[in-house]
């Protein structure tokens, strides 16, 4: 059995990617029930070992990162996300845990369906909308004011008695105008969206707005806030007064007196939501008074006082014809399954993903079996088992060349996906363009999704390096691209190849090698050169680089592709060579600390500050490199695993004596 520590890290890994996939992103890789259903088996695992719960973990966050290329602005309070309810049996316990809370007095629910959609909050000031915020990470959003401009449900001027109020509620995107909008995408050789919730989130996030205007998105409204907190004592009270002011609100609310109302609601809504013009994905239940929300509190990520009843997926049984492999923006071999069509949840499918290699062994699927085709969430349909094998079946092996560029394919041990490393292959390039040019890497500001797909579509890029080769006029016949616009790119691109090598490096997006680990690479090597040529061996003697980290690497430079893209890199000007800016010499030198706990005295900045300027290093994990752990109060797992290695332990004190030698 796997060690708990290692299944909650791996865990927690996949938890982040999937977030970042969702909520940065909006291009979702797996169906809301099995993301819940992971983050379910962590909670678990946390549940039972409490001393290996941590503040970074999934479960204690709140949602994703905000995207980048908008303005972070902090809400006025957190948007917290909702408990699921998959059954009435949790349905039920969420109604006695609510019950015995408040200790026997009465209370009501307020229902709402769930919508599909994007949160949002829209602030007003003296009767005007003043300015629009998305969900983000839940504690910062994206500022999406004009986007927001343009959604004809969402009144710029209200009458009210409030001088200043914040509404809250979930810009969605009809049926027909999800339709309309693929269609139209058709009609010009562009990719579909895989569902309205993505259209709507991308469609706000456009930096035009004329375009979001085309896209003709809704907004409905289920919270009215002043100074971040409840407008009024009641929350259908609060629905209330969101439709006096000239608000849209879900017209099928309502009222329940008993959790055995909830649920008659529930199950009637589930047989009704195909009539709907948007999607719903389940009901939302709510206790009704504000004073009561205040009693029954919240956890670290959730409210106590409320939780939202998920529908269960939807299936049918067809025929699995064919096994076509996918190549996806990272680079991640998918293999999808062509069905024989089939309708599932009035929605006609003809492919569903088989997310991997091991997946398909765990089917035991072949080409040829009848199977249970699912839409989880109403997302991404998959194939979730075999209903009966074919008479003419056929084995499935995921090729060893990437499909689009011929390039080996990677499965290292230990991961579920095989992955094409070669950062020029077509089917990663604008990935690869967008986290090049990124704020925390090169930092070139214009390049966006917008201009990306037009460089590649038309040819004008093949290769991350091509940028530096392009010129005004190749980019001033661009669609949204004036004169003024392509100077400042041009000038973004010749700026960033003053960016130091740590960027360098974390722009080649070679696998688990983040900002960090790219400075503790260029601080060991000196120079892109050393790196490129340097062994498994030497790559595991920089700091933090431990076997996974020092074989991507050895991977990454073993692609030709990525050699020639290096090479042009650096004829293209890009600073290749590194010199520390950390103390050469001190008591400390050498020396690489690890700080755990409370300090007395110093907080862990000024801990690390003082490491650093007396020559030593700081690492984020204790590992046999590990020279010292310094402990303060409520040391956790890091104090057991240096005591297991017999690392010694310093107190802030002889942390202080070392220091000043």
């Amino acid at each position: 059995m796997k060690d708990p520590a290692v299944q909650i890290e791996q865990l927690s890994e996949e938890l982040r990617h999937h977030e970042h996939q969702y909520y940065v992103l909006d291009a979702p890789e797996i169906a809301d029930a099995e993301y819940d259903a992971l983050m379910r088996r962590l909670q678990a695992l946390e549940t039972q070992h409490p001393e290996l719960l941590t503040p970074d973990s999934p479960t204690q966050r709140v949602g994703g990162k905000p995207r980048e290329g908008f303005i972070k602005v902090p809400h006025s309070s957190p948007l917290l996300s909702l408990d699921n309810a998959l059954n009435e049996a949790e349905l039920r316990d969420f109604d006695r845990r609510v019950r015995d809370l408040l200790g026997g007095a009465e209370y009501r629910y307020v229902t709402e369906l769930k919508l599909d959609g994007l949160s949002m909050a829209a602030h007003y000031r003296d009767g005007k909308f003043t300015q629009a915020i998305t969900r983000g990470d839940g504690t910062v959003g994206e500022d999406v004011t004009e986007n927001a401009r343009t959604i004809r449900s969402l009144p710029l001027r209200v009458k009210s008695g409030l001088t200043a109020f914040e509404v809250r509620g979930e810009t969605v995107m009809s049926r027909r105008a999800f339709e309309r909008l693929n269609a139209e995408r058709d009609a010009k050789g562009l990719s579909r969206f895989a569902n309205p919730r993505n259209a709507a989130a991308g469609s706000l996030r456009l930096l035009e707005p004329r375009l979001t205007a085309e896209r003709r998105l809704e907004y409905y409204t289920y919270f009215l806030l002043t100074e971040g907190r409840p407008a009024f004592d009641s929350h259908w009270r609060s629905l209330e007064e969101l439709r006096h002011l000239g608000f849209q609100v879900n017209p099928h609310s309502k009222i329940c007196r008993t959790i055995d109302e909830v649920f008659e609601l529930c199950n009637a809504w589930e047989g009704k939501r195909e009539e709907l013009p948007y999607d719903i994905d389940g009901v939302v239940v709510k206790v009704d008074s504000v004073e009561q929300q205040r009693q029954l509190g919240f956890t670290a990520k959730a409210p106590r006082w409320a939780i939202a009843y998920k529908y269960p997926a939807r299936q049918a049984t067809t025929t699995v014809e064919a096994i076509e492999v996918q190549v996806g923006r990272t680079g991640a071999l998918t293999p999808v399954a062509c069905l024989k069509p089939v309708e599932v949840g009035g929605v006609t499918v003809s492919r569903a993903t088989l997310h991997n290699e091991d997946e398909i062994e765990r089917l035991g699927l072949q080409i040829g079996d009848e199977v249970v085709v699912e839409r989880s969430g109403d997302v991404i349909p998959k194939v979730v088992r075999i209903s009966s094998q074919g008479c003419y079946r056929k084995a499935f092996r995921l090729p060893s060349h990437c499909p689009v560029c011929g390039s080996k394919v990677v499965r290292e041990a230990g991961e579920a996906a095989s992955r094409c490393i070669n950062a020029n292959c077509p089917a990663r390039l604008k990935e690869s363009l967008l986290h090049f040019a990124s704020r925390g890497v090169m930092n070139i500001d214009g390049m966006g999704e917008a201009l990306v797909d037009q460089l590649v579509d038309r040819g004008t890029v093949r290769n991350v390096a091509d940028l530096y080769d392009l010129t005004l006029a190749d980019l001033v016949n661009l669609e949204r691209m004036g004169v003024k616009s392509a100077g400042n790119v041009i000038r973004n691109i010749d700026r960033s190849r003053q960016s130091p090598l740590p960027r360098v490096i974390t722009s080649l997006g070679i696998r688990f090698v983040g900002e960090r680990t790219a400075v503790f690479l260029a601080e060991a090597f000196g120079s892109m050169v050393a790196i490129e040529h340097a062994s498994l061996e030497e790559l595991q003697l920089a700091e933090e680089v431990g076997p996974k980290v020092a074989e991507a690497v050895v991977q990454y430079f073993s692609e030709p592709g990525n050699r020639d893209l290096v090479g042009r890199l650096l004829k293209a000007g890009l600073q290749f060579t590194y010199a520390s800016s950390r103390p050469k010499a001190g008591p400390l030198q050498g020396k690489t600390l690890v700080v755990t706990g409370t300090l007395p005295t110093l907080s862990r900045d000024q801990a690390k500050q003082l490491i650093e300027q007396a020559g030593g290093k700081v690492s984020g994990a204790v590992s046999k490199k590990t020279s010292y752990v310094v402990v303060g109060e409520d040391a956790g797992s890091k104090l057991a695993k240096a005591r297991e290695l017999g690392i010694c332990t310093l107190t802030e004190d002889e942390l202080r004596a070392l220091a000043e030698g």
